[in-house]
């Protein structure tokens, strides 16, 4: 590994930054795929991650989309809602 410490790469730019974390991400995610016992996953995690990956093979339509994910809860969907 070369010896480049975090704080020469604090004076790149911030274009260069991103590109570099996404550059780490990337090979993070290449790493994950090829060797997934190299991921720091606990066995009750990557036990989770099988049952859904398992869940959503079986019945891809009962996921949620993406936006209806993501947004907040509206007040008729929380729990203990009287509405």
């Amino acid at each position: 590994m070369d010896a480049t410490r975090v704080s020469d790469l604090l004076y790149l730019s911030l274009e260069e930054r991103l590109q570099l974390v996404q550059d780490l991400w990337d090979s993070i995610g290449l790493e994950a795929v090829s060797h997934p016992e190299s991921l720091p996953l606990s066995a009750k995690r990557r036990e989770e991650i099988r049952r859904r990956s398992d869940a959503h093979r079986s019945d891809p339509d009962a996921a949620s989309p993406l936006n209806e994910a993501l947004d907040p809860p509206s007040q008729a969907n929380q729990v203990g809602s009287t509405t």
